[in-house]
């Protein structure tokens, strides 16, 4: 069985169509990045000079020190969320990266079985045992290929696990510390 012009330009345009729609979803959680970062930076610009503005207005000593104590927790709570801002970026994109993975591998399984049982009908006769050591081939690989993903959402689950975890403790133990800040001025 041979390939005619028209599958080649039709199975060509579907790579370029699947690389753009990829670039296209990688570029997009790049510029979102790049808005946060750019928000974040005009953000701490601003807080940067009210807290400069406010430690040079102190009166004494002990007034800088609880004017910087204050801007702590506030601080932490903004590094937080740019945090859990960039880590919602990145699992949105990889999430619609790998639907889109996945939608096309699947494509790719159909049009492989399709073209191996069209090739089948042309081949001589005994060529069975070399088709059926192929389709195994290609069951092998599929079957590597949703265990890979398994395992690469086993990752994804317990890293957010971790981020969320690891988010959550910095709040608390900024939190405990401001509280006791405060009593010990109190």
């Amino acid at each position: 069985m041979s390939i005619t012009p028209e599958q080649f330009t039709v199975a060509n345009k579907a790579v370029v169509d699947s690389l753009l729609s990829l670039s296209n979803t990688a570029l997009a959680s790049a510029e979102r990045i790049a808005a946060l970062n750019l928000n974040t930076a005009r953000s701490v610009l601003e807080d940067s000079v009210s807290s400069t503005k406010a430690l040079l207005g102190a009166k004494d000593p002990q007034e800088a020190i609880a004017q910087q104590a204050a801007q702590v927790q506030p601080s932490v709570e903004k590094a937080v969320a740019y945090t859990r801002s960039v880590y919602e970026i990145t699992a949105q994109a990889k999430e619609e990266l790998t639907k889109q993975i996945e939608s096309q591998y699947s494509e790719f399984q159909k049009h492989l079985a399709t073209l191996l049982d069209q090739s089948t009908k042309t081949l001589p006769v005994g060529s069975d045992v070399a088709v059926a050591a192929v389709k195994s081939a290609i069951n092998a690989t599929n079957s590597a290929f949703d265990s890979l993903n398994k395992a690469a959402r086993q990752v994804s689950e317990i890293a957010e696990a971790n981020v969320t975890a690891a988010t959550n403790a910095t709040v608390k133990a900024v939190n405990a510390t401001t509280a006791a800040t405060k009593k010990k001025g109190a």
